[in-house]
């Protein structure tokens, strides 16, 4: 691992990519899921675009926060490193527990209510790299699935608002 400051952006931004590609997550899987839940309101919109928008989202400070806490403490679950039962809880992703979601709306918060809206839908219908997220054969995902849900309803609003802007600024 890259000798880090820890606390500049561009420093937790590249640990949050080392985390989520050491967890199985492209930025090309969030950009997917983007694609999807905005191909029937912009058909023109590339995955290149969608890529671009993942990109400014995982920029933001908050969201690099939420992302550096939520992958570490699936790892420590994924390693039995947790005090019960928070260990159980976490391990199990018991449906009672609720706080990967609230740290998964603090993200989709960043771009307002169509983020919430966004967030639901995508998490509901668990579509692209999310299904596998939340197959728990794969590891100890409770955060990371609700986190990259929330990374794609964000970047999906930021797509959405940028749209209305330049709709607005065109004579």
């Amino acid at each position: 691992m890259k000798e880090y400051s820890p606390l500049n952006s561009m420093t937790c931004y590249e640990i949050a990519l080392e985390l989520l590609q050491q967890r199985g997550v492209q930025v090309d899987d969030i950009a997917e899921i983007v694609l999807f839940l905005q191909k029937d309101y912009f058909p023109h919109l590339t995955l290149d675009a969608c890529k671009e928008s993942v990109t400014a989202v995982l920029r933001k400070r908050e969201v690099q926060n939420a992302l550096l806490t939520g992958i570490q403490l699936d790892i420590l679950a994924e390693k039995k490193q947790l005090f019960s039962p928070l260990q159980e809880i976490i391990e199990t992703d018991e449906s009672l527990y609720g706080i990967d979601e609230v740290m998964a709306l603090a993200i989709v918060n960043l771009y307002g209510s169509i983020g919430f809206t966004n967030y639901g839908y995508v998490d509901k219908l668990k579509h692209g790299k999310l299904k596998q997220l939340n197959d728990k054969s794969f590891g100890v995902h409770t955060f990371l699935d609700d986190l990259v849900g929330a990374i794609a309803a964000a970047a999906s609003s930021r797509i959405a608002h940028r749209q209305k802007q330049e709709e607005e600024s065109c004579p």
